[in-house]
């Protein structure tokens, strides 16, 4: 490669328009001339005139003006600079990573200080050698494992999505109307012995359009709720309450009340009548007693927590309670949280038997609640329960063979 011979002349030139601005760099990218090469003629010429600043003849206070108007052009051109750069800056709107980078390696890549330049833009050295690095990974459209045409049972024999879709129809038609996709992937598992998974399920019901709507959860306010118990086990906590059901054929109300194990969600006994008072609340608590076997000589029994009830505060059931050594607690006023799992118990009893229904008699209201009592123990799957039905799981542990549950604060 051939070198390039510049004249006397020119190179004054350079160098005199190099000091009236204060910086080479601007000089070097008017005329296409390295920078170092325009710093290296700018040194020689001050070389030279130094002499002539350093003479003794001239005066102090001469000397003092040269040197602060060289540092006034430095700082100029500096200013002049950091202007250009900030003016390529404020050109993108919102300017990211990726164009910072870019308008830091435009002025770096002219030779001015990669430092000066990343402190103007407001980078770290870091990032920016980082990110010249750096190469995005171009991500493959249409990737993931396909979806399956079937699913397997446990003994290997295949099983079409069209089967799975049937079985699918016929849950939500039968016991498992209420159920989420969750549940449905475990019922699948249990009634056929399938190895299928949630989503696979959830993308079935989803064709099939017959997906329960999300509920929408309200803006809930933090607030301390009163945890005053630790269960452990079954019959520890039982908690009991009074439901309305109405009979729209004979225009009247019929009365629904149940005590509910705390650990276990099983149904221990239930009442069912056209009234409603403190003599059946005694019978149910005595027939729960007798199907829990906590009569006797029980070392510890049982406590019954309900709410402030006309049916809880009567002398019969308060007697009741002393005859049998059972500590009964009632909660306070507009505190139905206190009560919270019989109180989720009749929330699901509403939406899957009350409201489903409409009963002309009072027959058929006391059947649909009675075929209810029976599914939700013996065939209605819980999440809580680790998709066990509440007899499964009490039966599991009366053989100390349930999954552990950890504790449940009440």
């Amino acid at each position: 490669m051939q070198r390039k011979h510049y004249s006397p002349e020119f190179k004054q030139q350079i160098v005199k328009e190099a000091l009236e601005v204060g910086n080479s760099s601007i000089v070097a990218r008017k005329y296409d001339i390295n920078n170092n090469m325009v710093g290296r003629w700018v040194r020689q010429s001050k070389n030279i005139n130094g002499l002539n600043r350093t003479d003794s003849r001239v005066p102090q206070d001469h000397k003092d003006l040269l040197i602060e108007n060289e540092q006034l052009k430095k700082l100029l051109g500096k200013k002049e600079l950091e202007n250009e750069i900030l003016r390529d800056l404020f050109k993108k709107n919102k300017p990211t990573i990726e164009d910072k980078v870019s308008i830091a390696y435009k002025w770096i890549s002219l030779g001015h200080s990669p430092s000066f330049v990343l402190r103007v833009i407001g980078l770290s050295r870091s990032t920016y050698y980082h990110r010249l690095r750096y190469k995005p990974k171009t991500r493959k459209s249409g990737s993931g494992r396909k979806n399956t045409r079937y699913s397997c049972t446990a003994d290997g024999k295949p099983v079409c999505n069209e089967q799975i879709k049937e079985w699918l129809c016929e849950l939500i038609s039968g016991e498992g109307e209420a159920y989420g996709y969750k549940k449905l992937t475990y019922a699948l598992r249990r009634n056929h012995g399938l190895i299928i998974n949630k989503k696979k399920v959830y993308r079935l019901c989803k064709e099939l359009d017959i997906l329960r709507p999300q509920r929408k959860l309200k803006n809930k306010h933090p607030r301390r709720l009163a945890r005053n118990r630790v269960i452990t086990a079954s019959n520890q906590l039982w908690e009991t309450d009074l439901k309305y059901g109405y009979v729209s054929g004979e225009g009247r109300y019929f009365y629904v009340m149940s005590i509910i194990d705390v650990f276990d969600r099983s149904i221990i006994d239930y009442h069912i009548g056209l009234s409603c008072d403190g003599v059946d609340a005694a019978r149910i608590l005595k027939n729960s007693l007798f199907k829990r076997q906590q009569y006797g000589n029980v070392v510890i029994k049982p406590v019954i927590r309900s709410d402030n009830g006309p049916q809880y505060i009567s002398n019969v059931f308060e007697s009741t309670c002393l005859e049998f050594g059972i500590e009964h607690e009632r909660i306070p006023f507009k505190t139905p949280n206190k009560n919270a799992h019989i109180e989720s118990f009749h929330s699901i009893f509403e939406e899957e038997c009350l409201s489903r229904y409409e009963f002309s008699s009072y027959a058929e209201a006391y059947k649909a609640v009675t075929d209810f009592m029976r599914h939700y123990n013996s065939r209605r799957i819980h999440s809580s329960l680790k998709y066990h039905t509440p007899d499964e799981f009490y039966g599991l542990l009366l053989q100390n063979q349930a999954l552990p549950l950890g504790q449940v604060r009440v």
